[in-house]
């Protein structure tokens, strides 16, 4: 199974309210080019992976920059738990390939938790993705980093 955790791109500092925190014209490039990246990669491929992302209104623009179907999942809302983050792409049993755009620390944390399987804290750049997939090598269910892409180096 492959996982994405995209990091939603820049946004506004100034809103009525967290949720309703839209992207900035920088956000809204980043958000750009990293889909265009992962279409690249995936090819029509990309049309059979889950999309989910946090009911922030930065979190949805930058999914929507995919041009797929956006499920809305509000456990995954800013300051969720990690492990709310994996429950929500049915990690690693899941179907299907998906990709999760939330917010930091968590997504940094769940980061923190497939590389290292302890909590802790990385830092995820806004408008970047890291690609994790499990695999089976002699027996053993192994989780790899399989990219890190931020938005300045595509």
């Amino acid at each position: 199974m492959h996982l994405i955790l995209w990091r939603h791109a820049e946004a506004e500092d100034i809103a009525p309210n967290d949720l309703s925190r839209a992207l900035t014209p920088r956000g809204q490039r980043q958000a750009a080019k990293m889909a265009a990246w992962l279409h690249a990669q995936l090819g029509d491929s990309i049309k059979d992976w889950r999309l989910i992302a946090s009911p922030a209104v930065r979190a949805q623009q930058t999914a929507s920059a995919l041009d797929l179907t956006v499920e809305t999942v509000n456990a995954i809302a800013p300051d969720a738990e990690p492990n709310a983050i994996l429950a929500a792409a049915q990690w690693p049993d899941g179907t299907r390939d998906v990709i999760v755009t939330g917010h930091q620390p968590t997504l940094g944390r769940v980061a923190a938790l497939l590389l290292h399987g302890a909590e802790g804290d990385v830092s995820v750049k806004k408008g970047a993705m890291w690609w994790f997939e499990t695999r089976e090598r002699e027996g053993r269910r192994e989780v790899r980093l399989k990219a890190m892409v931020v938005p300045e180096h595509v």
